[in-house]
């Protein structure tokens, strides 16, 4: 990803809400988000040259994206993929646990630079992975990331974006997604310096995604736009999103079952 932000425990009933924009070469094949095969299930796109990902969330709850950065020092001949990673991270069960595995993983200096955003409903962090790993944990509220790191006020871009988001209230996951929507299709203008979609270079805005992870799945929300979404509508993913979801909860349920029915005969 390009651009992110982040609204964490400040909407009602909705403890993550994230938009973002994916800038890559044009030419790079990818995949829409689907639901993919393996567990636990997981609904994300698919970079159909390394077959990683950018964005994506499990049956856990887990949200899982990345923006690209830049390194001081060299980087390794043949890196991983910076979107395996993040696709790996996807089989975690919380996101303090994926957070651990990001960093663990960056330590091994196998990466070209990446920061990593991963939240679920107890707790969110983005991993710099720029050359020294840490995970800062992220407090309730509204915050950017991008190339340029984690709320940082001297990036025109992050502060283009949290200026247009804070016109409002951020109340709501409908208050944010609309603003969002908004936000995220800004066009490029003549300048460059204040566009949130990139256009004209090598790397440009080639998808975008918005997501709501309800206290209930049935108001669990992704949407996602194939495209510059100041020319491509968003497409609404949540019923796949949902089916997700409902497959943790699903699971969840028979475990308990399980183990009560244990203990009563136990008994």
């Amino acid at each position: 990803m390009g651009i992110l932000s982040i609204l964490y425990k400040k909407a009602k009933n909705t403890p993550v809400l994230i938009a973002g924009n994916r800038e890559e070469a044009i030419d790079r094949p990818s995949q829409a988000p689907k639901i993919q095969s393996g567990t636990p299930r997981a609904v994300c796109g698919i970079d159909r040259r390394a077959g990683g990902t950018w964005f994506g969330v499990n049956q856990h709850g887990l949200a899982a994206t990345l923006t690209n950065c830049r390194k001081s020092k060299d980087t390794p001949l043949s890196p991983t993929s910076r979107g395996a990673l993040c696709r790996e991270l996807l089989t975690c069960k919380t996101a303090r646990e994926a957070a651990e595995l990001a960093k663990a993983e960056l330590d091994t200096d196998k990466y070209e630079g990446a920061h990593y955003l991963v939240a679920d409903s107890e707790y969110a962090a983005v991993i710099l992975g720029a050359d020294e790993p840490e995970i800062v944990p992220l407090e309730p509220g509204l915050h950017m990331l991008s190339g340029q790191g984690l709320n940082n006020y001297r990036d025109e871009q992050q502060e283009t974006v949290r200026r247009m988001l804070t016109l409002q209230t951020l109340d709501s996951s409908v208050t944010f997604l609309a603003i969002a929507s908004r936000t995220f299709s800004t066009p490029p203008d003549q300048s460059g310096r204040r566009s949130i979609v990139q256009s004209g270079g090598r790397i440009v805005t080639v998808s975008s995604s918005l997501l709501s992870l309800s206290d209930r799945i049935q108001n669990a929300t992704m949407l996602y736009a194939p495209g510059p979404p100041h020319e491509i509508p968003y497409d609404d993913l949540s019923a796949l999103l949902r089916q997700v979801l409902s497959t943790g909860k699903s699971r969840r349920k028979k475990q308990v079952e399980e183990e009560e029915e244990f203990l009563l005969d136990d008994e």
